[in-house]
């Protein structure tokens, strides 16, 4: 299955979090999306690994994607080495995506940033003839995504681009809560995270709002780029 656009993140609910309302938005159009989880997220203080793969194929669900795969890497303890990069370039070589979503350059979790340039590192080498992968006993061809894109997390960076996303907003908070190990619950006797408050939530909202602000719309999300974007239309433009 070839797809249009393939969204990677390390964590499961990264994708969510990030760019889930950009994905709705294109699934609308009629674009085939898929998903790659590089970890189960197993060093998450609350839930379990099992839970997170339970959790992230219900969110999958919600968001209409043509396929979710995960790679297993060890959480917190991957490397952007050799092993790490020829995993994901087989992806990318199996689904041809013309852009990649990736987790951003620069967060608060340090698994987001190292994951950042493992993707886009991937992505690049992924279109060399000389580098061989098999999947499946077959020999794949080469592929390089058009685009690297890659979506904001929980540090504020400024967006190179932001999408509307508004149509779509009580979608993405669905899709969200279907991590519902991770997020907000008044009942759970977890513990707590930075992520695990009534405030998160609210906050992802608001961050939606500025972005939207920006362009004179209700919610947006922000991107940023590896490279100049060309524009064909500026009456397009927001």
């Amino acid at each position: 299955m070839k797809l249009d656009i393939l969204a990677i993140g390390v964590h499961p609910d990264d994708v969510e979090l990030g760019c889930s309302g950009t994905i709705l938005k294109h699934i609308a159009q009629g674009k085939k999306v898929g998903i790659l989880d590089l970890t189960k997220g197993e060093l998450g203080s609350r839930g379990s690994a099992e839970l997170r793969v339970v959790e992230a194929n219900n969110a999958a669900r919600i968001l209409g994607v043509s396929i979710r795969e995960n790679l297993g890497y060890a959480d917190g303890f991957f490397s952007n080495d050799r092993e790490h990069q020829l995993g994901i370039i087989k992806m990318i070589r199996k689904y041809q995506p013309e852009i990649v979503f990736a987790n951003a350059p620069k967060d608060r979790h340090p698994d987001h940033g190292r994951a950042s340039q493992l993707i886009s590192e991937a992505c690049f080498y992924s279109g060399l003839l000389k580098v061989d992968t098999e999947l499946d006993g077959q020999r794949q061809e080469h592929w390089r995504p058009k685009s690297v894109y890659h979506y904001i997390q929980d540090r504020y960076l400024k967006p190179d681009f932001v999408v509307d996303v508004s149509a779509f907003v009580d979608k993405k908070m669905e899709a969200i809560m279907a991590f519902s190990s991770q997020f907000y619950n008044p009942k759970s006797e977890e513990p707590k995270t930075p992520i695990s408050g009534e405030d998160f939530l609210k906050s992802v909202k608001a961050r939606m709002t500025g972005f939207g602000r920006d362009i004179g719309i209700e919610y947006a999300e922000g991107f940023t780029v590896e490279r100049v974007i060309g524009v064909e239309d500026l009456t397009s433009l927001l």
